[in-house]
């Protein structure tokens, strides 16, 4: 094995540490936007989510990902957030950027790594959707947990993401992708929940 590979199990953590402040900026500003004040609202959150996970959806199908993460094609949650607009009586919002490529497989596991986080935190989300009358069967699918628990579910997540062999460099692109998708879902909840003037 080359000196330059990167086996530190703690990957999953590192990128928590590297990649925390720009999460915790997301999360106050949506929080801050009030995506739970009226179903308007929520549906103008689900169309951040849309746009976040059209982006990455392509990866879910990449066989090079799939060898790596257990289970990966039936963690997409694309169609379940159109389920969740068509519940509303909205349409899921036409592609409105270039999908992450499958080919840079650093880049695309440091955006899993943030898509597969957000399910994560989905518990609390869940909560505050009922409060608006909405549930796991209708309007709220995506934030549902997984049959063995999320906790589970994420730590079989970062099992497999820990244990990819990375060179320092390609460490590095996973930190940069990382980043890249919570900047991503920013710009997408400033875009939607802020139009320009001339909207």
């Amino acid at each position: 094995m080359s000196p330059d590979i990167v086996t530190d199990p703690s990957r999953a953590k590192r990128l928590k540490a590297a990649t925390h402040a720009a999460h915790d900026r997301l999360d106050k500003s949506i929080m801050r936007l009030e995506p739970f004040s009226s179903i308007d609202r929520y549906a103008l959150f689900l169309a951040v989510q849309h746009g976040f996970h059209q982006d990455v959806d392509a990866l879910y199908d990449d066989p090079a990902l799939d060898g790596l993460l257990p289970d990966l094609k039936h963690r997409r949650r694309l169609d379940k957030i159109a389920q969740d607009l068509a519940d509303l009586g909205r349409t899921a919002p036409a592609a409105g950027s270039k999908p992450v490529l499958a080919g840079d497989l650093p880049t695309a596991l440091g955006w899993l790594y943030v898509a597969e986080g957000s399910n994560l935190g989905a518990a609390f989300l869940l909560k505050e959707a009922g409060k608006l009358g909405l549930s796991e069967d209708c309007g709220a699918r995506h934030l549902a947990g997984s049959p063995e628990g999320r906790g589970l579910h994420w730590r079989i997540f970062t099992t497999a993401l820990d244990a990819v062999p990375l060179t320092q460099e390609e460490e590095a692109r996973v930190i940069a992708g990382a980043r890249a998708a919570f900047m991503r879902v920013q710009f997408l909840a400033d875009a939607v929940f802020i139009p320009s003037p001339s909207d």
